[in-house]
């Protein structure tokens, strides 16, 4: 079989394929753990759900994209590395801040909150895309959880 007649034989199954619709944020750059805090609450703050949102970041730590990455049950949200750091690759992302909320209002970490965050950091690592931070909030902007303030990143 010749060459050009097996490359036509090859079809795509799954097309991975980028959507961008304008959005609220505008490239806002994030320098603190607060500035990121004030996305994060404005789009999952008051959820009754656990829901997880990746913040995609560019080598000037302005937001390239937030993503909804998981919406969990009253009191966990299930969060496979894979699907944080697809949004990530597909936003051409150099560094992610990933959030969820408690819905609880209580911002305090989960052992599980712990562990994801540590599990993400090491998958961050192996891409070169640094998890900067990993924030618990609630519809509060002022009540708030840093893991990387904690000392857990």
């Amino acid at each position: 079989m010749a060459k050009k007649e097996t490359l036509e034989m090859v079809k795509e199954i799954v097309r991975i394929k980028q959507v961008v619709t304008k959005g609220e944020i505008a490239r806002e750059k994030i320098a603190s753990p607060q500035d990121a805090v004030a996305i994060a609450t404005k789009y999952i703050g008051d959820e009754d759900r656990e829901v997880f949102l990746v913040m995609v970041l560019n080598t000037k730590n302005q937001v390239n994209a937030v993503h909804r990455c998981h919406v969990g049950s009253i009191n966990a949200s299930i969060v496979h590395p894979r699907e944080v750091m697809k949004a990530a690759i597909l936003n051409n992302g150099a560094s992610i801040i990933v959030a969820h909320n408690h819905p609880s209002y209580n911002p305090e970490p989960s052992r599980e909150d712990i562990a994801v965050t540590e599990r993400l950091k090491e998958v961050g690592s192996l891409l070169g895309i640094e998890l900067l931070d990993s924030l618990i909030v609630t519809d509060n902007p002022n009540k708030y959880i840093s893991l990387k303030e904690k000392g857990y990143l």
